[in-house]
């Protein structure tokens, strides 16, 4: 995975990935992933726009200025609770 010039980055892709892969839900906002990673919220969402470019991630808008985030490879096997 490459990250481009500047800065290295503080967090990794893989770091990135591995919040999707351990989410309980399928889909995440920019906010959500750079809670757990402790960054920035414009500074996550240009890493997850990159890594979608890669094909890494997929998008979705959800309302005018919304976004979710998913890993296509995510493979989420918890059971879902029936409430």
């Amino acid at each position: 995975m490459e990250n481009g010039p500047g800065r290295p980055p503080s967090v990794s892709d893989d770091q990135i990935l591995g919040v999707f892969e351990s989410a309980v839900d399928p889909v995440l906002t920019a906010s959500e992933v750079a809670e757990r990673l402790g960054m920035g919220r414009r500074g996550i969402l240009t890493r997850l726009e990159s890594l979608e470019e890669q094909g890494y991630l997929r998008s979705k808008k959800v309302g005018g200025r919304s976004t979710v985030w998913w890993y296509p490879g995510h493979s989420s096997t918890r059971p879902v609770n029936p409430e």
